[in-house]
């Protein structure tokens, strides 16, 4: 069985806004209120996974969870015509498409029973992104379903917050070897909410099967969190054997490096000192929230967005690290500008998953063919704008459900209405 990394990306739902829902992530405050491009959103990302398949990486896509939800407002004894205007953009939300927040994944390697391990998210300290889970998990539960190379999870109890492979990492000598896996916390009480809870990272490792030797829990620095990193993955990024991270990352940097050099001869950590590049630079232009990918070719590859190369600090790093000798090799930019407004980069876009290709649902696998199939269908039925003010309005909750069933119909996942 051929193991390699497979980037699923989430599509760019029709109800994207921007309501500001989101506290601690600098992004969706600053822009809150502004009139989104939900149809452009969803070509951008489409545009990204284009550009990962003309690298040689492997490309799948999970899809935008039903909205406005329904059943959840039910639950709490409304209808999206008559909730308060906060609740009713909360079941709009379109936050699904950050697909790094869908579940924490182990693979085989790694895992007791040499089986790939995902746990579905609970996201619960978001409101409006509590409810995802259900979805995510109907997803996952299709695209995932071999149950001689999967084991599908559903969430840790809500007690213990849990935000997926956002604060979770994993480095080792190439993708389909024995790793390390690293889970990132964060404490409360300081500026923001620490979404990530450390019981929450134990319970994942023992629901994975994790080797204790090789999984090492790190503590995000309280002040990454404070200027804004809402996710480890806004400071730090790894890829096979290559640590890519801010200096201000983690509360222990020396030990979590000491762990990694003791278990993982070569060991690499690409450290952007704060001195060149403020961490508020980092975070503004994503510059850890970026893909590091390997592509075929053997030349590691950083994939950004257009902000990083627009800020002058964050730019200056990245051509001195590729004209240096460092692992990272090469660097791609790409537009996601609509996902940025709303605080999601690249990385926020995917979830990594070391498989066979073949051992997945091939509905959840897409190539330039079907990408082509996607955009049309993007184009033909998500809306072009929504204003915040419109968000209530009936028709508008209309045109989103009839744009999420015609692409489960193109995509032949009527299952998940």
């Amino acid at each position: 069985m051929a193991l390699r990394e497979i980037n699923f990306d989430g599509i760019i739902g029709p109800s994207h806004n921007y309501a500001g829902l989101s506290f601690g992530n600098l992004a969706s405050t600053k822009n809150a209120g502004q009139v989104s491009q939900p149809r452009a959103a969803a070509l951008q990302g489409i545009d990204k996974m284009r550009a990962n398949l003309a690298l040689g990486l492997a490309q799948g896509i999970f899809l935008p969870n039903a909205r406005p939800n329904r059943s959840w407002l039910a639950e709490l004894g409304t209808d999206y015509e008559h909730a308060d205007a906060p609740l009713a953009a909360a079941a709009m939300s379109a936050s699904s498409m950050w697909a790094a927040n869908a579940a924490t994944v182990s693979p085989a390697p790694d895992t007791s029973d040499g089986r790939c391990h995902l746990t579905a998210a609970n996201l619960r300290t978001m409101p409006h992104r509590s409810h995802e889970w259900p979805g995510t998990l109907a997803q996952l539960k299709i695209a995932f379903a071999d149950p001689a190379h999967f084991r599908v999870h559903g969430p840790v109890p809500p007690a213990f917050g849990d935000e997926g492979a956002a604060n979770h990492m994993r480095v080792t000598s190439k993708h389909g070897e024995r790793g390390l896996e690293l889970f990132v916390y964060g404490v409360t009480g300081g500026a923001f909410p620490a979404r990530q809870h450390l019981q929450a990272s134990k319970a994942i490792a023992r629901l994975h099967g994790l080797d204790p030797d090789r999984t090492l829990f790190v503590e995000q620095s309280e002040e990454a969190i404070a200027a804004g990193a809402f996710h480890n993955d806004v400071v730090a990024v790894a890829n096979e054997n290559v640590l890519f991270a801010h200096e201000l990352a983690f509360a222990d940097r020396a030990g979590l490096v000491g762990f990694c050099e003791s278990r993982l001869p070569g060991f690499e950590l690409v450290e952007v000192p704060a001195a060149e590049v403020p961490i508020g630079d980092a975070i503004t232009s994503y510059l850890f929230n970026a893909q590091l990918v390997t592509p075929p070719d053997g030349e590691m590859t950083l994939v950004v967005p257009t902000e990083a190369r627009e800020t002058p600090t964050v730019w200056s790093w990245i051509e001195r690290h590729i004209a240096g000798n460092g692992p990272i090799r090469r660097v791609e930019v790409v537009d996601v500008r609509q996902s940025m407004a709303n605080g999601g980069g690249p990385a926020c876009l995917r979830l990594r998953v070391v498989a066979d290709p073949a051992t997945v649902d091939p509905r959840f696998i897409v190539d330039d063919a079907k990408l082509d199939k996607l955009a049309e269908v993007i184009r033909r039925t998500w809306p072009i704008d929504i204003d915040n003010a419109d968000l209530q309005k009936p028709s508008l909750a209309t045109d989103v459900e009839a744009a999420r069933t015609a692409l489960l119909e193109a995509l032949d996942l009527t299952e998940l209405a």
